[in-house]
């Protein structure tokens, strides 16, 4: 890979970190831990305590989902500085830029994705 391309999705990775981070600050009303979010949102009284449940759980499920996206991010920018990016995890083969910027923390190529996924589902 270039260091004009490299160049290009750090700096795509560096924003899309940014911007989950700033919606994990959003969701959590500003600075604040996850423990302090997660013991407030426990607390809550509703009159509709299904409704309260399943909104605290799909809370949760998206903290979740965003910060698995940031760990997904920093092993991208890690590879990036080691100079692996762009290089399948499982094989060894270059990954296509396009899959790359549809998904720059793309780890596999489309072949070693499908057989994970495959197997993962069986």
């Amino acid at each position: 890979m270039t260091a004009a391309l490299s160049d290009t999705f750090q700096a795509q990775l560096v924003a899309l970190r940014a911007e989950a981070l700033a919606q994990l600050r959003a969701r959590r009303g500003g600075a604040r831990s996850r423990v302090e979010s997660a013991a407030d949102a426990l607390s809550e009284v509703s009159d509709d305590q299904a409704s309260a449940d399943t909104e605290r759980d799909l809370a949760f499920a998206l903290e979740e989902r965003e910060s698995a996206e940031l760990v997904a991010i920093d092993a991208a920018l890690q590879r990036i500085a080691d100079g692996s990016y762009g290089l399948c995890v499982d094989c060894g083969v270059a990954i296509p830029t396009a899959r790359l910027h549809a998904s720059p923390t793309a780890m596999r190529c489309v072949a070693c994705q499908d057989k994970l996924e495959r197997a993962r589902y069986a």
